[in-house]
């Protein structure tokens, strides 16, 4: 019998409304782009698999949330069962990044005890013309959250793959090193059919690829 994947991480877009999270999940998990997108109501649910290494197939649980205040109450639950979050905010929208402080902090208090592994998303690269926000106050900020940053595009296919791809090696580096553990009632992370002993340091960590560039 194939083994459909050996675990399963939950992972969760944060940000406000209109900063192109439901294009990104749609582009990396359906493989397309719609310049037309409903807001999303409340929580909407994707799915993708990735092989981390050889051998070893992550699922990805994706939840894209409502990044409107009055579907708040709602977003907040899902977060304490969720181990990766993607904080997006618009390049071309200068409040969307300013609010990023906030949308981690509010996670962050959420889950204490515990921790989520983050990645700052810089989306819409395509619009370089209309940036609002330069590459080195992005970074500046993601260095003070000590999290990553990568600037992406739905339109055009940009980083998307990379951005996800991060995260979850990220998330699964951390559970070789024993940072994040399987815990009961808790659904961040999931066995799948099997289970791989992680030892640290058992294999290098690769080289990042570099990012591609946006052509359209």
């Amino acid at each position: 019998m194939d083994i459909l994947w050996q675990y399963q991480f939950r992972i969760i877009l944060l940000g406000d409304s209109t900063v192109g999270k439901s294009s990104l999940l749609k582009r990396f998990t359906d493989g397309i782009y719609s310049d037309v997108a409903d807001p999303t109501v409340g929580v909407d649910f994707y799915a993708r698999s990735l092989d981390i290494e050889s051998g070893i197939k992550i699922k990805l649980q994706l939840w894209d949330t409502a990044g409107q205040e009055r579907f708040r109450s709602i977003t907040t639950s899902y977060y304490r069962n969720s181990v990766g979050g993607l904080l997006v905010f618009d390049l071309t929208n200068r409040k969307t990044f300013d609010h990023v402080r906030e949308w981690h902090k509010e996670v962050s208090e959420h889950i204490l005890p515990h921790h989520m592994v983050f990645i700052l998303i810089g989306h819409k690269s395509d619009l370089n013309k209309d940036r609002k926000v330069t590459r080195d106050e992005a970074e500046q900020l993601a260095a003070e959250m000590g999290i990553r940053y990568v600037e992406t595009s739905a339109k055009c296919n940009s980083n998307v793959d990379r951005a996800f791809e991060l995260l979850s090696r990220d998330i699964y580096e951390l559970m070789k090193m024993g940072e994040i553990t399987m815990r009961d009632g808790w659904d961040g992370v999931k066995s799948g059919l099997t289970t791989r002993v992680l030892y640290p340091g058992e294999e290098d960590i690769e080289v990042e690829p570099r990012e591609k560039s946006c052509n359209c």
